[in-house]
């Protein structure tokens, strides 16, 4: 499965930005999708994650209340919607799936086999 992050850019604190990622192939409504994210310096550490049928999502708690991920499996696509932005929040975003049937712990990086190329966030205060 190929992974298309998309959306990224420069934003001033307290805006919104929305991020997508598209994948190829026919197992993404079968695969649990996660993002993530890495800023200069750091780990790359979870952001957020939904099952595969839409219905279970799950945020770091940094990003809670502000950030929502969603999915569409018609168009093999999944969102992260982005609200009250904060110079913290700069980073680059990466999504990523877990292939069908695999278990693991969803906020774990290790869990996921497929990886986008990544899409710079940058909130300026």
């Amino acid at each position: 499965v190929q992974l298309q992050a998309s959306g990224g850019g420069l934003v001033q604190a307290g805006g919104s930005l929305r991020l997508s990622c598209t994948a190829s192939g026919d197992t993404f409504s079968r695969s649990t999708m996660g993002w993530f994210r890495q800023a200069p310096g750091k780990e790359r550490e979870f952001v957020a994650t939904i099952s595969w049928g839409g219905s279970i999502p799950f945020y770091a708690d940094s990003v809670k209340g502000r950030f929502t991920i969603s999915r569409d499996n018609t168009k093999n696509t999944m969102f992260l919607q982005m609200n009250s932005l904060k110079p913290e929040d700069t980073a680059v975003y990466y999504c990523a799936g877990m292939r069908p049937g695999s278990s693991g712990m969803i906020a774990n990086a290790r869990s996921y086999e497929d990886w986008g190329q990544g899409t710079q966030v940058t909130v300026s205060s």
